[in-house]
């Protein structure tokens, strides 16, 4: 099962690069010092070079190796700026629009992703989630096939066996009010996301009813979307509509769904809004000692990662982790 070790061991024998927008941030620096010193990860950190390396020697952290860029003295700029044009040429952008964007580090950072500069970005310790995925749609665009971006959560125990619990759940903090078409674009990709965290996925569309047990809209939501979902990934165990009971407890499906392979035994859980998403996940996390690691964005073209503003320096370090071996 999933293990920080596995990634690093992944990452050693093909080292990434991963943009950091926030250069100056003392969490970002202090994860970027730790990176460096396992020599695994080369960080790009975003920023001026001296406000960068004042910043890192006030706060005791050793940076060597990392790559500072600055968008006001970087020296593709030009073919940036060209290919930031021809990326929003739908939308009629100037060249000199361009550079007044390039000059904020979100698109910045983006852009190094777009033109192979780096493998991966991590942003959003200071700034909205909205701030790191607009620029990830409108430059790195969603994968083919894909309408959406969103997001899952990896949530990690020990077990009494000795190897980790580890659960995802989806979507937590991007679609407000996903449809049934979406809700099979996130049951895919979340499941695809599991995966590389050593979950073999079974999958549960939760509702306040299981099978039937319930009447409305929303129950039906959820009902059809884990049909669809069977249909677009016929190798993958789906169950739904599922109370949250139903979904984990063995006794409890024995009882309301005995015919099921998912229910009773599920370890991907998609929500039918970002309410009941967020609030489950976080409920995991406090009352039921879960790690939560995340939002980790789905469905885009490359690695591009959301920070909470309250993170810390382990955070920032295991995100970028995560971020790189997704590359």
């Amino acid at each position: 099962m999933f293990g920080f070790g596995d990634m690093i061991e992944l990452l050693k024998k093909n080292p990434k690069r991963i943009v950091f927008t926030e250069g100056c941030d003392p969490r970002i620096l202090e994860a970027s010092s730790r990176l460096l010193a396992s020599n695994f990860l080369t960080p790009i950190l975003v920023g001026n070079a001296e406000e960068v390396e004042k910043a890192a020697e006030e706060s005791g952290y050793n940076i060597r190796g990392a790559q500072i860029i600055d968008p006001l003295n970087y020296d593709r700029m030009d073919e940036m700026v060209a290919q930031f044009c021809e990326l929003r040429k739908s939308k009629g952008v100037t060249e000199e629009e361009a550079r007044k964007i390039l000059s904020q580090a979100n698109y910045f950072g983006t852009m190094l992703v777009k033109m192979g500069v780096a493998d991966a970005l991590l942003g959003g310790a200071t700034y909205s989630t909205a701030d790191t995925v607009r620029p990830a749609l409108q430059l790195i665009k969603t994968k083919p096939g894909n309408s959406i971006v969103s997001s899952c959560f990896i949530l990690v125990r020990p077990a009494a066996t000795g190897e980790n619990e580890v659960l995802a759940m989806a979507d937590c903090a991007i679609n407000i009010t996903p449809t049934e078409d979406e809700l099979v674009e996130i049951a895919d990709e979340t499941s695809k996301c599991a995966r590389i965290f050593g979950i073999d996925p079974k999958v549960a569309f939760l509702s306040y009813s299981t099978l039937g047990s319930g009447k409305g809209e929303d129950v039906d939501k959820m009902r059809n979307a884990a049909k669809k979902t069977k249909e677009r990934c016929p190798d993958l165990p789906i169950e739904g509509e599922l109370q949250f009971d139903a979904a984990v407890s063995p006794r409890v499906a024995r009882t309301k769904c005995p015919d099921s392979e998912v229910a009773g035994h599920a370890n991907v859980f998609i929500f039918p809004d970002i309410n009941a998403g967020n609030i489950g996940y976080k409920i995991a996390q406090r009352l039921g000692n879960f790690d939560a690691y995340g939002p980790i964005l789905l469905g885009l073209n490359a690695p591009i990662n959301d920070l909470s503003r309250g993170c810390n320096a382990l955070e920032v370090y295991s995100m970028a982790i995560i971020t790189a071996a997704l590359a």
